[in-house]
């Protein structure tokens, strides 16, 4: 048996929500459904971004969270547009492009420094 799934759903808590909304709202396009301190959602080719608010109750749980090994990853078009895009962000990736059995990729990082894979395929 395998689960039957409706949706996929990437999600990032953040107490900073609105910092949040505003880079992925420069970097994705505007949110699919809004609630201004508590909750935005990003259509994504294949999946949702949700950036929520954790309830007061649960701050601490996310506060001392450490990094988390999984990535956002964004295939894209053109790498180097995404990059100047990032760069005018104020969120410059910090590497250099590699190249990958798959394509050239990036590492960048949003403003609560959650890791983004920007990928562009051969």
């Amino acid at each position: 048996m395998v689960l039957q799934l409706q949706n996929s759903l990437v999600t990032i808590a953040s107490i900073n929500l609105e910092k949040l909304v505003t880079f992925y709202t420069s970097l994705v396009g505007e949110a699919s459904n809004y609630i201004p301190n508590i909750y935005a959602e990003f259509q994504l080719p294949g999946s949702i971004l949700g950036i929520f608010k954790p309830k007061t109750t649960n701050e601490g749980e996310f506060k001392n969270a450490t990094q988390s090994t999984m990535s956002l990853c964004l295939e894209v078009n053109n790498l180097e547009e995404a990059i100047v895009l990032l760069t005018n962000l104020g969120y410059p990736p910090p590497g250099v492009i590699t190249t990958a059995s798959h394509g050239r990729e990036i590492y960048a990082y949003d403003p609560e420094g959650n890791r983004i894979i920007l990928h562009q395929a051969f």
